[in-house]
């Protein structure tokens, strides 16, 4: 083993100990970056080491590169989407969706967790905001049904996993981030978002399906109230009325861009536009709405931009320090062909998500392993996709699965973590089961972005 892969693995191995040890992320990153800089520059500098290393060349380009992530005009997308997802958790869209909806639903077994996937997709698709839907959703929809006798841990794994559809279904600000460091036309934004619509929709439908099947195998489960309430026109109109809002938002900003009418920047724009309208016209928004979806948007956004100058400290000394040319060639050398390659890092993907966030894993991983792959005859979309559906189960495995702490605040008395870990197990292999299927069948993720842009 070379000296560059040792410096290598040491500095992976370093940011996971600080991780373990409750360091933030973003001093992480910086700190191990400059640390391990001071000393490739002293081995190169005073050892004689034959490293390739440069100062000038690593920390000395920094004030560029991080100059370069803020002036991105794509990263202005970042806080207009965060601020359109806060904006319409305050705008009272959900409850009129869960309440219309459970009216129509209600009276089927397991009509109330049906309604919550159908809600949870139309959040994913308008709001982006995992933590926002988690909560929003466990809040609406826990107590009636726990009201109504379902199993607890259906209720709120149901409620947990559905949350969690935000960071894949668009406009995503994950796959915002993807295109930006995957840094290849083949993989823009609007593809990402192209080709996460469909495995988005097919995810919910198996949520959806398996939710009707195991409600009638197990009658307890989820049963039918007693008391089901009178369908009639008027409550289907409701329906319609409760879905327009944010139906018209959802093709305003995926529309724009799917139909080139505007970049990912502008469409973002006109989703807070809409965002702000809506909560107006709800008449939920006031000085403190506005001043609290703000600093909330600010902090989030100052969250992910820290991340990423850390993430930049850190990747330009790996590279300085040969880190890409290690990766390659672990990657090359697997005993393995593209496809074996191709599994083994999605493999590895699943496995990070146990313990980091799918920031640092997007910012850190994905451009280390994403052009090797590419060299490789791997089609970019295709990958993204399968990456992006990776780390979305970041959110529900443990113990850093964000979504389980968030459902965790807001559940009734007597629902415990147990409760949480076992109703999210089913929604984890379905999960798996449509990234096995994205696999096996690629037009699931290709076939709407080469129809659209065109290509393959």
């Amino acid at each position: 083993m070379g000296v560059e892969a040792i410096l290598v693995i040491a500095m992976f191995a370093s940011f996971m100990v600080l991780l373990l040890l409750g360091f933030p992320v973003a001093w992480s990153l910086a700190g191990i970056g400059l640390i391990f800089g001071i000393v490739g520059h002293v081995m190169v500098e005073y050892l004689d080491y034959p490293l390739w290393f440069t100062w000038q060349g690593t920390i000395g380009v920094l004030d560029a590169r991080i100059y370069g992530i803020v002036a991105n005009e794509l990263m202005v997308a970042l806080p207009m989407f965060i601020f359109m997802g806060i904006m319409l958790d305050r705008s009272g869209i959900a409850e009129k969706l869960m309440h219309s909806l459970v009216r129509v639903l209600g009276g089927l077994r397991g009509g109330y967790a049906i309604t919550v996937v159908l809600v949870g997709v139309l959040l994913a698709a308008s709001t982006g905001i995992v933590g926002a839907s988690v909560v929003l959703l466990g809040m609406l929809s826990l107590g009636p049904m726990m009201q109504a006798n379902y199993n607890k841990s259906l209720a709120v794994g149901t409620a947990c996993s559905v949350g969690t559809l935000g960071i894949l279904v668009p406009p995503s600000i994950m796959l915002v981030l993807m295109a930006d460091r995957l840094g290849t036309s083949e993989a823009s934004v609007g593809k990402l978002f192209m080709g996460a619509l469909i495995p988005g929709v097919m995810l919910a439908m198996l949520y959806i399906l398996y939710i009707i099947i195991a409600s009638y195998i197990k009658k307890d489960l989820a049963p039918a109230p007693t008391n089901r309430p009178r369908l009639d026109a008027r409550a289907w109109f409701g329906v319609f009325w409760a879905i327009l809002p944010p139906m018209a938002l959802i093709i305003s900003v995926l529309g724009s861009i799917f139909f080139g009418i505007a970049t990912t920047t502008e469409a973002s724009a006109v989703g807070a536009g809409g965002a702000l309208l809506m909560a107006f016209l709800s008449k939920r928004l006031d000085m403190d709405t506005l001043k609290e979806s703000l600093y909330q948007t600010s902090r989030t956004s100052a969250f992910i931009f820290g991340i990423f100058i850390g993430a930049t400290v850190f990747a330009s000394v790996l590279r300085g320090l040969g880190g890409d040319d290690v990766i390659e060639g672990a990657i090359t050398g697997l005993p393995f062909g593209t496809t074996g390659v191709l599994l083994t890092v999605l493999f590895i993907t699943f496995l990070l998500g146990f313990f980091l966030d799918w920031v640092e894993i997007t910012l850190i991983v994905l451009p280390l392993v994403g052009p090797v792959l590419f060299k490789m005859g791997v089609e970019p979309v295709w990958f993204a996709i399968m990456f992006a559906m990776c780390l979305q189960t970041s959110f529900l495995t443990p113990p850093v699965g964000f979504s389980l702490f968030y459902i965790k605040g807001v559940c009734p008395p007597g629902i415990t973590t147990k409760d949480i870990y076992l109703g999210v197990l089913p929604y984890i292999a379905l999960q798996l089961l449509a990234l096995a299927l994205v696999f096996f069948f690629q037009p699931l993720a290709t076939w709407l972005p080469n129809e659209v842009y065109g290509g393959g």
